[in-house]
């Protein structure tokens, strides 16, 4: 990832750092996600889609909302 300017930095960071607490899991945790956006309930539902940030290469699979 070529970092074009400080405003190119900030937005990077922060959609790692949205990926790192809310999407990734964590194995020092049992697995589970630190920050989970939506609740465990909703996620045993419907067709896993992957999503992808920083231009795919950071992917994580969760389902859609049924």
């Amino acid at each position: 990832m070529v970092i074009l300017n400080e405003r190119h930095l900030k937005r990077l960071l922060s959609s790692y750092l949205l990926y790192y607490h809310e999407e990734r899991k964590h194995q020092g945790n049992d697995n589970r996600i630190l920050f989970p956006s939506r609740p465990e309930a909703r996620r045993n539902m419907g067709a896993v889609q992957c999503r992808e940030r920083l231009g795919g290469l950071l992917n994580y699979y969760e389902r859609e909302a049924a």
